[in-house]
C-alpha cells in the first residue's frame, strides 16, 4: 500500500483492529463460513481511517459527509452497482460520494489495487465479517463488522474521535454476570437471529440513542408485579391490554422469501416503543417483549434503602472498572434507573442520554452491586 497517512489515530489503531480482523476471520472459517470477506491489512486499515477521517472534516453545500465505507471487491457485494471506471479515493470524492450512500445499510465499496484505494460502487450487500467505516459526524468514526452467520447490529471494533482511540474488548462478555444484551454487542462468534428477544433490546437501545430525547426502558420479569412496587401510582401512561405487536413477530416463522418484509415490520414495531422512551418518565417492557406502560415516574420501593454506590465499567480496552455514588454517573434518569435495579435485581434499565451516552444496569450476584455497563462505544 503506497497510501501514507497523515492522521496520528490511524497507524495508532491499524494494528489492533488488524489483530482483530486475523482472529475473526479464523474463527469464521473453523466454523465452516464460506465466501466471507477478505482481510484488510493494517496499511490498508490506516489508509482508509486516514482518508475518512479528513473527509469528515469536510463539508458540501453546508453538510458534514456522512458516508459508509466497506472492503472487499465487487464480485464478493452480492449485487453491487458497479462503477463504469473506478476512481481513486480522496477526500474530495469521498465527500462527493457520500450523499449517495447517507441511508442507513448502503456502503461504498473500495478495494486496492497497485498499492492504491479504489471506489468501484456501491452495494447493499456484504458477506460476513466485512470490514466497514462509517464516518457517524465530523471526527468520528466507527469500525465494525457484519457478524459471524448473524442478523442484526454490526460488531464495533473500535471508535474513533479527534486523537481517542477506542478498541472495542471483546473479552468483556467473558465476565462474570455479563447481561445477554452485552454479550450480544460483543460476541461475534454468537450467531444472534432477528428473532431472538436479546436481539431485539439492542434495536431498541440503538433506535433510542438514535432519537436523541434521552429515555429509560426498564426490562422487567415476564407475569411478575413486583416492579410495581417501584413505581409512582398512578402512571401516567398505563398500556392495557399490554402491547405485543414485537412478541408477535418475534413468533413468527419467517422464510427466506419474507425476511425483508418481516425485518422492516420489526424495525417499524423497534421504532414505535423507542420513540415512546423520549416521553418524560420511565418506558416498561416486560422480558418477552410486551409494552406495559410510558411515562412511569420511578420511586423508592416499599421496603427499599437508597442506593449507595454502583460498579462502573466500559467494554474498552485499558478501562478501569469503579465504584462510585450513583449521582456521580450522571442526572435524575441515571439514580432513578440505578434505584430501580437496586431494589428490582431480576430487572434491567436501559438508559440514554441526549448527549449519545448510552448505559445498561443489572444487578451482579457475584459482586452483590448494581453494575452500570457504559455501551455508547458499541451502539454507534
Amino acid at each position: 500500500m503506497a497510501y501514507k497517512s497523515t492522521y496520528q489515530a490511524a497507524s495508532v489503531a491499524a494494528p489492533a483492529i488488524e489483530a482483530h480482523f486475523i482472529k475473526l476471520l479464523a474463527s469464521a472459517l473453523q466454523q465452516g463460513g464460506q465466501d466471507l470477506a477478505p482481510e484488510p491489512s493494517a496499511k490498508v486499515i490506516e489508509a482508509i481511517i486516514d482518508l475518512a477521517f479528513w473527509t469528515s472534516l469536510r463539508h458540501e453545500e453546508g453538510r458534514s459527509p456522512k458516508v459508509s465505507l466497506t472492503y472487499l471487491p465487487p464480485q464478493l457485494a452480492g449485487q453491487p452497482l458497479i462503477f463504469e471506471e473506478r476512481i481513486l479515493v480522496t477526500p474530495h470524492v469521498l465527500t462527493k460520494l457520500a450523499p449517495a450512500v447517507e441511508r442507513s445499510g448502503i456502503h461504498l465499496g473500495v478495494w486496492d489495487e497497485d498499492g492504491e484505494l479504489y471506489v468501484w460502487g456501491t452495494t447493499r450487500s456484504v458477506p460476513d465479517c466485512s470490514f466497514v467505516l462509517e464516518v457517524v459526524e465530523s471526527g468520528l468514526l466507527v469500525i465494525k463488522h457484519r457478524r459471524i452467520k448473524g442478523f442484526g447490529k454490526f460488531i464495533n471494533v473500535a471508535v474513533i474521535k479527534g486523537d481517542e482511540v477506542k478498541i472495542i474488548d471483546e473479552h468483556s462478555k467473558s465476565l462474570p454476570d455479563c447481561p445477554a444484551m452485552l454479550t450480544s454487542l460483543l460476541d461475534y462468534n454468537s450467531p444472534t437471529g432477528w428473532n431472538d428477544s436479546v436481539n431485539v433490546l439492542v434495536q431498541l437501545a440503538a433506535s433510542m440513542r438514535l432519537h436523541g430525547h434521552g429515555g429509560t426502558l426498564l426490562v422487567v420479569p415476564n407475569n411478575s408485579e413486583a416492579w410495581r412496587d417501584s413505581i409512582i401510582h398512578p402512571i401516567t401512561y398505563p398500556v392495557t391490554p399490554a402491547y405485543d405487536e414485537l412478541k408477535k413477530l418475534m413468533s413468527e416463522v419467517v422464510n427466506e422469501r419474507s425476511m425483508i418484509l418481516w425485518q422492516e415490520e420489526v424495525n417499524r414495531a423497534v421504532d414505535s416503543v423507542a420513540g415512546l422512551t423520549a416521553v418524560d418518565g420511565a418506558t416498561i417492557i416486560t422480558d418477552q417483549l410486551e409494552l406495559l406502560a410510558f411515562g412511569a415516574k420511578i420511586a423508592l420501593s416499599s421496603n427499599g434503602v437508597p442506593v449507595e454506590q454502583i460498579l462502573v465499567t466500559e467494554p474498552v480496552v485499558g478501562t478501569a472498572q469503579s465504584i462510585i455514588h450513583p449521582a456521580q454517573n450522571g442526572g435524575t434518569r441515571h439514580l432513578s434507573a440505578a434505584q430501580f435495579v437496586f431494589d428490582q435485581r431480576d430487572a434491567i434499565a436501559l438508559v440514554s442520554s441526549q448527549d449519545g451516552r448510552f448505559t445498561i444496569f443489572s444487578w451482579s450476584p457475584c459482586e452483590n452491586i448494581v453494575h452500570a455497563h457504559f455501551v455508547d462505544s458499541l451502539l454507534l
